[in-house]
C-alpha cells in the first residue's frame, strides 16, 4: 500500500512540474514604446518679420578738437528674405530690411560768446539689401551678412543761429552678423549686429561729419517653409 501511495505521489509531482514551470515562465505582454524620430531642421524658404533695437553713431568728430555727443536712438522695422540650405549645414540667403529711427543722433555746440557753432545730425531711416552666409546645427543658425545700404538723414551746422542745413538720402554699405533660432516649425527669433557706413557729409566752413551707425536689434520671423519645411527623420 505504501508503495502504491508513493508511486501515485511521484507521478502527480512529475506531471505538475512542467505546468508549474510553464506558469513561472509566462510574462505579461508589454507594448514597446513608440519610436520618436529626431527632427530635421531645414532653413530653405521665404520669410517675413519685424525687429526692434537701438542705433549709435560711430565716428563723432566734426573738426579739429570738436566731437559731437552720441545720443542712442530707438529703432523699429521690418524685413523679408529667402534662405537656401545646402551641403548640408550651410545656409545662403538674401534679405531686405528697413528701420525707422527716433530722436537726434548726435549734436555739439562750441565757440566763444558771440561766435557759437551748433551741429546736429538726425538719422530718420536705414535700409539695406544684403546677402548672408550661415552655418546651422539643429535649430540654430550663426551667420554673417553684408551688402548695399541706404540712409535718410538730415544734418545742420549753424554759426550764431544761421548756417547750412542738409537733408539727404545716401547710399553706402553695411556688414554684420547674428544668431537665429527656430523655436517652432514656422517661427524663428534672432539677435543681430549691423554696421552702416555712408561716408562723410560736407558741412561747410571746413567742417565735415562722418555718417555711420552701429545697430543692435532683436527680430522675429515667420517662415513659410515653401522650399523645405521642418520634417521628421525616420
Amino acid at each position: 500500500m505504501k508503495k502504491i501511495l508513493l508511486g501515485t505521489v511521484a507521478l502527480v509531482a512529475l506531471g505538475a512540474a512542467p505546468a508549474l514551470a510553464a506558469d513561472l515562465a509566462a510574462r505579461p505582454y508589454t507594448k514597446a514604446p513608440a519610436y520618436a524620430p529626431a527632427p530635421v531642421y531645414n532653413w530653405t524658404g521665404f520669410y517675413i518679420g519685424g525687429h526692434i533695437g537701438g542705433a549709435f553713431s560711430g565716428d563723432n568728430s566734426i573738426g579739429t578738437g570738436v566731437t559731437a555727443s552720441d545720443n542712442g536712438k530707438f529703432l523699429g522695422g521690418v524685413q523679408a528674405g529667402y534662405d537656401w540650405q545646402f551641403a548640408p549645414n550651410w545656409v545662403l540667403g538674401v534679405e531686405g530690411q528697413y528701420s525707422w529711427l527716433s530722436g537726434t543722433n548726435s549734436s555739439v555746440q562750441w565757440g566763444a560768446p558771440g561766435a557759437v557753432f551748433t551741429y546736429s545730425d538726425n538719422q530718420r531711416g536705414l535700409a539695406s539689401v544684403t546677402g548672408r552666409l550661415g552655418y546651422t546645427w539643429g535649430a540654430a543658425l550663426l551667420y554673417a551678412k553684408g551688402g548695399w545700404a541706404y540712409a535718410d538723414y538730415s544734418s545742420s551746422l549753424t554759426f550764431n543761429g544761421a548756417g547750412v542745413s542738409i537733408s539727404s538720402k545716401s547710399d553706402g554699405y553695411t556688414v554684420g552678423g547674428g544668431l537665429e533660432y527656430l523655436f517652432a516649425p514656422n517661427w524663428s527669433g534672432k539677435i543681430e549686429y549691423q554696421y552702416y557706413d555712408f561716408g562723410n557729409v560736407d558741412l561747410g566752413n571746413g567742417f565735415s561729419a562722418k555718417n555711420d551707425e552701429h545697430v543692435v536689434k532683436a527680430g522675429l520671423n515667420y517662415r513659410f517653409n515653401w522650399g523645405g519645411p521642418v520634417v521628421a527623420k525616420y
